[in-house]
């Protein structure tokens, strides 16, 4: 009987010993006075990193979006959209459309300590709009026309398109971690825009802020679909009114 006793306290130590000399390959030491569940977690973690085809997402996130889009004022009466109106018609549509593409780059997982299940992302993205455009007198040809130019011929109904792009970076706080469904808010944010065609006095640059507020949900692995509204405050820099507003989805791609 003491021999198996002895037996079986070599066999237990042994066991011991070896669970310890694992743990400790893994750089987890006993000193560091981790309980056996977050002992568990570390080795769960460096398994899937080891893993081949694993899912490693961190949270990043590469997005294509879309929607409405409206201008607070239209760009009528200008040089350039309409001619001030020549042909008796006026590009004074202030809706149309956009389309995006941009990058969610964690900045902080806990607002920096501060709030933990709350994100801090970076985003940077880039935007095309297209206001609904009308047939009025185009501006070169036409006062090319008017000025005695014998190769020049008025032009009084040519579509004339009312475009603009903006590129934005932003900080974007994403809250509920660990949830399907992620509300997130942009307190504010810098944009830069260029307006086409230019404005009466031929400038096309233009900066601002922008607000905004969207979820987003997971539907399957990596893959999101989200909503979000936006109002863009621009500061005038072409003499023109370039603030809008735009809402729509998005699909989302995590990695």
């Amino acid at each position: 009987m003491k021999m198996r006793g002895r037996s079986m306290t070599k066999v237990v130590g042994c066991g011991v010993l070896a669970w310890a000399m694992m743990w400790g390959g893994q750089g987890v030491s006993f000193g560091q006075g981790l309980t056996v569940e977050e002992r568990l977690d570390r080795l769960e973690q460096k398994t899937l990193s080891a893993s081949p085809g694993a899912d490693q997402e961190t949270g990043h996130m590469v997005f294509f979006r879309g929607g409405w889009a409206n201008l607070t004022n239209d760009r009528s009466g200008e040089v350039f959209t309409d001619v001030f109106g020549a042909s008796g018609n006026r590009n004074d549509n202030n809706s149309g459309y956009y389309v995006g593409a941009g990058l969610d780059l964690v900045l902080s997982k806990n607002v920096w300590g501060l709030f933990g299940g709350t994100w801090v992302l970076g985003e940077i993205g880039v935007e095309f709009k297209r206001w609904n455009s009308e047939k009025v007198a185009q501006a070169v040809p036409t006062t090319c026309s008017v000025a005695g130019v014998a190769t020049c011929s008025t032009e009084l109904n040519k579509k004339v398109q009312l475009t603009m792009l903006t590129v934005n970076v932003a900080p974007k706080i994403m809250f509920m971690e660990g949830s399907r469904f992620r509300p997130w808010i942009i307190p504010v944010g810098l944009d830069f825009h260029v307006i086409s065609p230019p404005s009466s006095d031929t400038s096309v640059l233009d900066i601002g802020v922008q607000f905004a507020v969207g979820a987003q949900v997971r539907v399957w692995k990596a893959l999101h679909l989200g909503v979000d509204g936006r109002f863009h405050l621009a500061t005038g820099q072409t003499d023109t009114t370039n603030n809008f507003g735009t809402a729509g989805a998005y699909l989302g791609i995590a990695f």
